[in-house]
């Protein structure tokens, strides 16, 4: 015997809600957020892209089976459930739209949560994220700690961070699991409340210890004198006589260099320039190529054209 049920989640048009179906979407609060974004070092806040759970009781008159696969398809997450009660199959398809789903904390998301939370010895206070119940409905789940206990595992007596998360199913009870942690983030122990039974290890872990961080290497900059230095010093005045000859070379070959140099200075005295920036620009713009020929030495007091000039607008107002 087999049933299949499709439910198309939010996206669902032709279905009539009831009263309890009409309630809005439960949303993950501020602080959930900003605990998954401060998880730099895991990044995509834990946001699911595949997913695959199976649980399954052996009883030999009627064995049961649950299977839930989570994949991500473009802006929605489809959650398929299976479940196998004795000979009865019963699967049913959900969509939830992607933005609906923001803090939302998988099955497999959860243990690295935890784990993280083990690490800094801390439990983020007031979140409340997005879990999935027993019936595959989106809900509210929170974390509380418990601070920390010694709990023999085996011949040792090791000690545990007490984290207990619940699970607020809108139509069932809550659900709540109590998950002991050491100190790297290895699950020791798990209870559920209410129920008698419980998982534990067997042996202690080889624990990983805490990463060292080394401080940066700093380099103190030692000064440079250069002059105290044979190899520097020597290539100082290596290349101090490369460049007289090269100097010297091309005024040999361009002798009008030194005419014009001589000239400009000969004038430059003459006048006696005030604006010495001025007067050399007005000397040697009639040798520019992209400006047209003006009178030579019109102004020896004009002011400089490197300065910056005072608005057209204020010139008139004064005017």
């Amino acid at each position: 015997m087999s049933s299949k049920v499709q439910s198309k989640g939010f996206k669902a048009k032709d279905h009539q809600p009831s009263a309890q179906e009409s309630l809005p979407p439960p949303e993950a609060n501020a602080e959930a957020i900003n605990f998954l974004n401060s998880l730099r070092y895991l990044s995509w806040k834990l946001e699911v892209v595949e997913e695959h759970n199976k649980e399954f009781i052996k009883f030999h008159a009627l064995p049961m089976e649950r299977k839930m696969s989570l994949l991500k398809q473009d802006d929605q997450l489809a959650m398929t459930r299976i479940i196998k009660e004795g000979e009865e199959v019963k699967t049913e398809v959900t969509f939830f739209p992607w933005h609906s789903i923001a803090g939302f904390v998988s099955q497999a998301a959860n243990l690295v949560l935890l784990r993280v939370m083990a690490w800094r010895q801390t439990v983020p206070s007031n979140a409340r994220f997005l879990a999935l119940d027993t019936e595959g409905k989106l809900c509210y789940s929170t974390y509380q700690g418990l601070g920390s206990q010694m709990i023999q595992v085996g011949h040792q007596q090791v000690e545990a961070f007490i984290v207990e998360q619940t699970v607020h199913s809108e139509q069932g009870i809550p659900v709540s699991c109590q998950f002991y942690l050491f100190s790297d983030g290895h699950l020791a122990k798990r209870i559920q409340v209410g129920s008698p039974g419980c998982c534990m290890i067997t042996k202690v872990p080889t624990l990983r210890e805490a990463d060292d961080i080394e401080p940066h290497l700093v380099f103190e900059k030692k000064p440079l004198v250069w002059e105290e230095d044979m190899e520097l010093y020597s290539r100082f005045v290596d290349r101090k006589e490369e460049l007289r000859l090269s100097h010297n070379s091309y005024l040999r070959q361009h002798p009008e260099a030194q005419a014009l140099i001589s000239d400009f200075l000969l004038f430059l005295l003459l006048h006696q320039p005030a604006d010495v920036v001025t007067f050399a620009a007005e000397y040697f713009g009639p040798f520019a190529m992209r400006r047209p020929p003006t009178p030579s030495l019109r102004s020896s007091n004009r002011p400089c054209p490197f300065h910056e000039l005072e608005p057209e607008g204020l010139e008139g107002e004064e005017g």
